[in-house]
């Protein structure tokens, strides 16, 4: 029998926001295998991952692995993008689980009505950055467009695993085996944009894993556009 809170979260995550904007919304969660707080979260996150209207990754860090348990899916970078929004906000501290929102807006844990709200909210936003990408074999094309010059922004791409499972034996964890979703496993730089011209550039990509393009303002400022071929 499905929980209360299963429940909700399922209807709160599962239907896409009325009247989304074009872009969908990047939703990245900061967790960790090592962590006991974070399997509420990483469920709460698979549901949110099958949204159209919302890019979720799943960001797993390494700074839990001393307490018993070497996350298999963590990236030390991940850790130093998650410090760099701590900056960013003017916060001491980074934790899991948190889930960053366009990396604008962070919610701790596991809290699908704020989450719901919070992504709704940033739905309704327009952006001044309008994003398409398609493939073409093993060639990325990308495009994009701005109404503006809000300054220096990144063009980023992330590629990752849809699900994965993981029977974890030691640390907080012990004994339980988890499922992840949409976890990052490359996540590149490939330029820097100005917005004076068009953007208009290609990138060799190869496999079949799924692939999000990200504008973001900056290296951890706001992000404007985003898009997935899944």
């Amino acid at each position: 029998m499905k929980s209360v809170l299963s429940v909700i979260t399922a209807a709160l995550l599962s239907v896409a926001t009325p009247g989304a904007a074009e872009s969908p919304v990047v939703v990245e969660l900061f967790t960790s295998q090592g962590c006991s707080s974070c399997p509420p979260a990483d469920r709460i996150f698979a549901e949110l991952a099958r949204r159209d209207d919302v890019i979720a990754l799943a960001l797993h860090v390494d700074y839990w692995d001393y307490i018993g348990w070497k996350d298999e899916l963590a990236v030390p970078a991940y850790a130093d993008r998650q410090r760099g929004y701590a900056a960013a906000a003017h916060r001491r501290s980074i934790y899991t689980p948190q889930m960053v929102v366009n990396g604008q807006t962070d919610i701790v844990g596991a809290r699908p009505m704020e989450l719901s709200e919070v992504i709704a909210e940033h739905a309704a936003i327009a952006s001044p950055v309008t994003l398409g990408i398609t493939r073409d074999g093993d060639v990325l094309n990308i495009s994009a467009q701005t109404t503006g010059a809000p300054g220096q922004m990144t063009v980023q791409l992330v590629r990752y695993t849809p699900m994965t499972e993981t029977s974890i034996t030691r640390g907080e964890n012990a004994g339980m085996t988890l499922q992840y979703a949409n976890v990052a496993h490359d996540w590149q730089v490939l330029d820097t944009w100005d917005g004076s011209s068009d953007l208009a550039m290609s990138t060799r990509v190869t496999g079949d894993a799924p692939l999000v393009v990200l504008i973001q303002l900056g290296a951890h400022g706001a992000i404007l556009a985003a898009d997935a071929l899944r």
